[in-house]
């Protein structure tokens, strides 16, 4: 008879054991689990779909609300470093031996249900939270949105951000397609964030079916702003002189928009203050999201891993001013366009460290370094060996941007934040 686990690391190597597929989208067996579990929140959920954008909202979400004196939990996926980064309340991760009775409930509760690592994960976290005393959650969409397993929780809000091409393996090779799937993370009679400027049809026609209240960016909320300030508009309501969001990137205020027409739209539950607004904005933080780390040379983390981000990334490099060298560390996954994410980028690179990733789904360095038809390109066992080899050839006055999967950021994360100093000069 198999002992059972005992710590985070065996849990998590036990759930990686339950089903032949690592993504396997139904909600069938979730929903079975759930119902035997007795799942619920009675506090007001936030449920974040989209292609890009997501982990930035949920973030801004969490701020704001915070700002405002609720406590929130929220619950993101994949995780940089350790898997407590994916069930936060009020901002820090929980405790791993705090999710362990839930891993055990869940395991009870299963029976001969085989849940994929990330059902029976998402599971245990869900749980985590709903024992709390929150007074808001966030959930983010892991993949798609009506298939996915945080779609077990009926929402009160749903937000979809930008959308875009990627896993059409699983959702679609356009983004009508794509958007039909994230559309399903909405209810009947509770608001529906779209945030994204020229969403597809598919996702207007699902909210009218089932009878959504729609917010639409540019019908029912806008944005405009200037270079030192912003300002918010939607069914009745203006804020004026906002500043911008701490996050870096060309398409915050995007998401910063969405984020408060969703707070506008559940107001009667959860009233907020002008200045937790303003103080959430200026305080929000989230790791690897265009993260620029000061040094010599600069360091900037961002996750991107699809062609879209690429390109949204691509143009947030190229504002950053003038850096003699651009080096760049990436790894990705093999049924990711790797080619397309690497395309904006490329005329800003100007030498490559191609690394493989601790995952079964990466592509192998050597298979990507073939895609790039720059000269200067070497090859890395993990993105750690990669950074180095990066400052080695560094001047303090290059920049070195690491991007491509969550595991290529977690992975020069995994010491703590790098701060560089290379030695090398001219």
């Amino acid at each position: 008879m198999t002992a059972s686990p005992q710590t985070l690391a065996d849990w998590l190597a036990h759930c990686e054991r339950l089903h032949p597929a690592t993504i396997d989208l139904s909600l069938d067996r979730v929903r079975i689990v759930r119902e035997r579990l007795r799942l619920g929140f009675a506090a007001p959920v936030f449920t974040v779909a989209g292609t890009n954008g997501k982990g930035s909202t949920c973030a801004m979400l969490d701020a704001i609300l915070r700002a405002a004196g609720y406590r929130v939990g929220v619950y993101t996926s994949p995780h940089l470093v350790d898997f407590e980064e994916r069930c936060c309340i009020d901002s820090v991760p929980v405790d791993a031996a705090s999710l362990l009775p839930h891993f055990e409930a869940v395991e009870a509760a299963r029976g001969d249900v085989a849940l994929t690592y990330f059902e029976f994960t998402t599971l245990v976290c869900l749980r985590r939270l709903a024992e709390s005393w929150l007074d808001a959650v966030v959930l983010e969409v892991g993949l798609g949105g009506r298939l996915d397993a945080v779609n077990v929780i009926d929402t009160d809000c749903a937000i979809i951000t930008s959308i875009d091409i990627d896993h059409v393996g699983y959702l679609g090779p356009d983004r009508e397609s794509i958007g039909r799937e994230k559309a399903g993370v909405m209810r009947h009679g509770r608001p529906s964030i779209v945030g994204d400027p020229q969403p597809p049809a598919s996702v207007i026609a699902h909210a009218t079916d089932i009878g959504a209240e729609l917010w639409l960016l540019g019908r029912d909320f806008t944005f405009d702003g200037d270079r030192q300030q912003w300002n918010w508009a939607g069914r009745g309501q203006r804020l004026t002189a906002l500043a911008y969001p701490a996050l870096r990137g060309a398409n915050q205020l995007l998401n910063a928009a969405a984020v408060l027409a969703a707070l506008q739209a559940l107001r009667e539950r959860m009233p907020l203050a002008r200045q937790a607004i303003r103080q959430g904005l200026a305080s929000v933080q989230l790791a690897g999201r265009f993260q620029i780390v000061p040094g010599a040379p600069t360091l900037v983390l961002d996750v991107a891993h699809n062609p879209h981000a690429a390109a949204t990334l691509a143009v947030n490099l190229d504002q950053m001013g003038f850096y003699p060298r651009t080096h760049a560390v990436f790894g990705a996954m093999r049924d990711k366009d790797i080619a397309g994410i690497v395309r904006p980028v490329a005329s800003l690179v100007d030498t490559w460290y191609v690394s493989d990733l601790p995952t079964s789904r990466a592509a192998r360095a050597q298979d990507i370094a073939a895609l790039l038809s720059c000269e200067r390109k070497s090859l890395h066992p993990d993105p750690a060996h990669a950074l180095r080899a990066a400052l080695d050839h560094a001047d303090p006055a290059d920049r070195i941007v690491v991007f491509g999967s969550f595991y290529t950021v977690g992975g020069v994360l995994k010491s703590g934040l790098p701060r560089l100093a290379a030695r090398h000069v001219g």
